[in-house]
Order: structure tokens, then sequence, then C-alpha cells
């Protein structure tokens, strides 16, 4: 449950409705364990404007890794420098804090993992939100209630900490000021700098396909892809109504051509005759984007490549037999020519023929 939520707040929020006001959003993911190992150093914190790196800081390295271009141009020495030293701040407070789960816990051995991810999101109407959410071994341990400044405990030792969090005035004041104004003024100017990249649009494509399913259904299927940005609604309509109770998603991923592509599925019965179609929302468009799925319309396509065959067969065997009838016309006149040129031996030759 944590995790999934955590990658949900990793890639953005869900589908807006009608994808009308894009979200922007930046994130801060932190991830400790206990036994670090190949590829997975002790503390690691990646840092993402929207879906993309902005940079990388990892216990290993001890420094912060620009991921962006457009950041590196922008940004000088100075900033990469400040984003260090919190990166080895953080990993201090974390290492006190593994320690600490530890023993809260009563655990002495094993593999434990601590994944923080804290933020904040603008809305193009300028509505701001801030969040922190962290879990201990892939369950929710403390959520961050900004308009409160409290603590709220995901269970009875998550209760120890959040009393002791609590107390401290000043830094819940401070987490609430980072979520309201640091973290959005650092947004704003990341959105500025990568505005080419972050705030483009990229208009959709949609198809639609069936396939057979169980006890004689059918399985309709609407792949969108080449979008940007990743809020989108897809929906199917039954009768121009929306069946959104009776569909499955894909979830939205990316394409990795910097769009993102999903799918939405839905089962119906054949035999019950109505009209179907996939409606697509997003911002891109200035009217929605509406494609119809005909019944059996996958076998127009093989009937058209049957006739097509069969014609050509048709084409080649009159071809092949008006050659040997060709041939053989032109076989007699050729013993005649013979016969003409070359006097009594083609008159011999005429006859043995």
């Amino acid at each position: 449950m944590a995790l999934a939520l955590r990658l949900l707040l990793l890639l953005g929020a869900a589908a807006l409705p009608g994808g009308r006001s894009r979200l922007h959003s930046r994130r801060v993911m932190d991830t400790v364990v206990s036994e670090p190992g190949p590829g997975l150093p002790w503390y690691k914190r990646v840092v993402y404007v929207d879906d993309e790196v902005n940079y990388v800081y990892t216990s290993e390295m001890q420094k912060v890794k620009p991921g962006l271009v457009w950041m590196v141009q922008n940004k000088d020495l100075e900033f990469w420098n400040e984003m260090t030293w919190w990166g080895q701040r953080f990993q201090k407070w974390y290492n006190v804090s593994l320690n600490t789960l530890s023993q809260l816990y009563n655990q002495s051995e094993g593999f434990h993992i601590i994944q923080t991810i804290f933020g904040c999101d603008l809305r193009e109407d300028n509505v701001i939100q801030g969040f922190y959410q962290d879990s201990y071994d892939g369950r929710d341990f403390l959520t961050f209630d900004k308009e409160t400044m409290t603590w709220v405990a995901a269970d009875i030792g998550a209760q120890i900490t959040k009393r002791r969090w609590e107390a401290e005035v000043v830094d819940n004041q401070r987490w609430k000021r980072f979520m309201e104004e640091a973290c959005i003024n650092r947004l704003r100017i990341a959105l500025e700098y990568g505005k080419e990249t972050l705030q483009r649009k990229v208009r959709p494509t949609a198809r639609v396909s069936d396939r057979s399913s169980h006890d004689g259904l059918t399985t309709l299927s609407c792949k969108v892809s080449g979008f940007y940005p990743r809020d989108i609604t897809v929906t199917w309509l039954k009768n121009g109504e929306s069946r959104q109770q009776e569909t499955y998603s894909e979830g939205i991923l990316p394409s990795g051509d910097g769009t993102y592509q999903t799918w939405v599925t839905m089962e119906i019965d054949p035999k019950i005759k109505a009209h179907y179609s996939c409606h697509v929302e997003h911002e891109s468009l200035v009217e929605p984007l509406s494609v119809s799925w005909e019944p059996n319309n996958n076998l127009f396509p093989v009937l058209a490549g049957v006739i097509t065959a069969v014609f050509l067969i048709g084409v080649i065997i009159g071809v092949v037999i008006w050659k040997k009838k060709r041939l053989g016309r032109k076989g007699d006149g050729y013993a005649v020519a013979q016969e003409n040129d070359q006097g009594s031996s083609g008159s011999d030759l005429s006859a043995t023929a």
C-alpha cells in the first residue's frame, strides 16, 4: 500500500477530469537501506521536476549529480553545492532514524528500508499543495498535515515519533513554509528554465481493437499514445454514456520518447446491439477525441486481403494461359518462316514437324 502510494505520488497525480488544469510537481524521494549492495547505496535522494530527474545524490558519490541540461545551464556551482549540503545533512539524519526505528520495533538484524517522499504541486490555476509521507519496511509510518502542522501516525510504533515531532513546533513551521514557499519557488524556477520541455503540449492518438474473451464476451481495447503532459482522461462510452465503472485501465506509462501512453479496456456482450466509442480528453485537444468501435471491424482487412489474393491468383493464372497460347501460335509461325527462308531444307523441317 505504502509503496504503491509513493509510486503514484512520484509519477504525478491521477488523471484529471477533462485534463484541463495541468499539474506541475516537485518531488524529493529519499531511500535508506540497512544493508547496501551493488546498485543499492545506503542512502539515495532523487529530486524530480514533473517526471524529469532534476538531480541525484547518493552516499557513495557524496555529492549531487545534475540530471537536467537546462538546470545545469542556468544554475551555478553555489546552487549545486547547497543541494549537496542538504543531501549530506539528511544522510546523517537518516542514519540516526534507521537505528531508532530498529529499536522501536525491536529488530536487531535483517534488511530494513525507509522511504520518504515530500514536495509540492502547483496547478495552472495557482492552487498549491504540499505533502510529506514516509514508510518503514513498506508500511506507512507518518504523514504530515501542513494545515494543522500535526503528524498522522499509521501504527502504534509511529505514535512515539509523532509525539516527539509534534513537540518540535519550530520544525513543523519550517516544513509548512518549505511546502508552500521554498518548494513552490524552486518549482516555478525550474518550469521557467525548462518550459520548452515541461510546458509543451503533444496531441494523443487513439486506436480501438477487440478480441474474444470468455463466455462469448468481447474485450474492447482503446490504446492512447504519444501525448504530453501526463494528465489525461480516457473512457469508454456506450450509446454516448460513460461506462467508467465497467472499464479497466493499465495506468499511464512512459512511451520512451518523452510522451506517454495508456490502455483502457471493457468487456461487452456482442449480442447486445449498442454503439461503443473511446472518449479522450487532454489539454492539447481543442475538442475531445472520439474513436468508434464497429463490430467485426477487424474482419474487414482480412476479407479485403483474401479477396485481393484471390483476384491476383486469377490474374496470374489468366496471364499464364494467355502466354501459353501465344507461344503456341509463335511456334507455328516460326516453322513456316524457316521453310520460306531455307528452301527445301526448310520444307523438310516443316514436314518433320
